[in-house]
């Protein structure tokens, strides 16, 4: 598993002691899941946004991804200044009412990394981080000394072995990153399940999630709601909790060290207890003690 420490607006994430929380806000009308928080292209109910931030956090999430455009296989693309005025009032509107949790902005556009940043969001996730795409992003990470999550994605689900072949693409990514200025400190990776893979490919990866840990970085893991859990159980992105539940214990067990999901207290619970059986418990102490 992965070591060291990362320190956000005074939390200290201290990978490899317990899994941390990623809560998922999407300022969009279109999410996959059906949790898009907007109801147009720049409407900006920011009491919602907000009111679900602050649920969000007194359930436990350690840090708050927020994203403007889509990422569903389909979904429309949105344009730099739509998506701007998605990002920016939100991040604006949470950082005021949640003035210590970390934020992260989920995008691949310069323009609204840079804004959100300038708004307060803490690090930045890429999910166009493998590829030609990820350079510019790197950059910014780097020019501002904030983290990055590099994500693995390829435009089309052709793989010799899956497995082999997103290791090998992260390693790439990560080095590039680092040739660029972000300290490999800054650096946390995720396999991109659903993203440029087939339900087979996700559910090979999902099987041998350990092999990301020879890249020596925490791991990311989104699996919340996807439509593999969907062809799975044959369940629509509502019913998916308890899959998505499976999930997040079968990585923890793998050495995933955050969890980015929508529904934060149930899969807050099943960490803690996954973490309790994978990294140990106060119980065994206490029993070794005769507590």
């Amino acid at each position: 598993m992965a070591h060291g420490t990362l320190t956000l607006r005074g939390t200290t994430f201290a990978w490899g002691s317990r899994t941390y929380l990623m809560g998922i806000l999407n300022l969009t009308p279109d999410s996959f899941s059906g949790d898009g928080l907007l109801a147009g292209p720049a409407t900006e109910p920011l009491h919602i946004i907000v009111a679900q931030a602050q649920r969000m956090a007194r359930e436990g999430a350690d840090i708050l991804d927020l994203g403007g455009e889509s990422t569903r296989p389909g979904h429309a693309p949105v344009s730099e200044a739509d998506e701007l005025a998605r990002v920016v009032p939100a991040v604006r509107a949470v950082r005021a009412a949640l003035p210590a949790m970390p934020l992260s902005i989920d995008t691949t556009k310069v323009a609204v990394a840079r804004a959100a940043l300038d708004e307060g969001a803490d690090l930045l996730n890429d999910v166009g981080a493998v590829g030609p795409g990820g350079e510019p992003l790197a950059r910014l990470a780097a020019e501002r000394h904030v983290p990055l999550i590099v994500m693995h994605d390829r435009a089309e689900p052709r793989y010799a072995d899956v497995v082999a072949e997103v290791v090998a693409d992260l390693r790439a990514a990560l080095d590039r990153a680092i040739d660029l200025g972000v300290p490999r400190g800054h650096l946390i990776v995720d396999p991109g399940i659903g993203f440029g893979k087939t339900a087979g490919h996700n559910l090979r990866l999902l099987r041998e999630l350990a092999a990301l840990r020879a890249l020596e970085r925490p791991i990311l893991l989104g699996t919340s709601r996807k439509s593999t859990i969907g062809r799975v159980l044959e369940l629509p992105a509502q019913e998916r909790l308890e899959g998505t539940l499976a999930t997040t214990a079968l990585g923890i067990a793998a050495g995933v060290d955050i969890v980015r999901v929508h529904d934060v207290r149930a899969n807050l619970r099943a960490a803690r207890m996954a973490d309790a059986v994978v990294r140990g418990s106060a119980l065994e102490d206490e029993e070794a003690g005769g507590g």
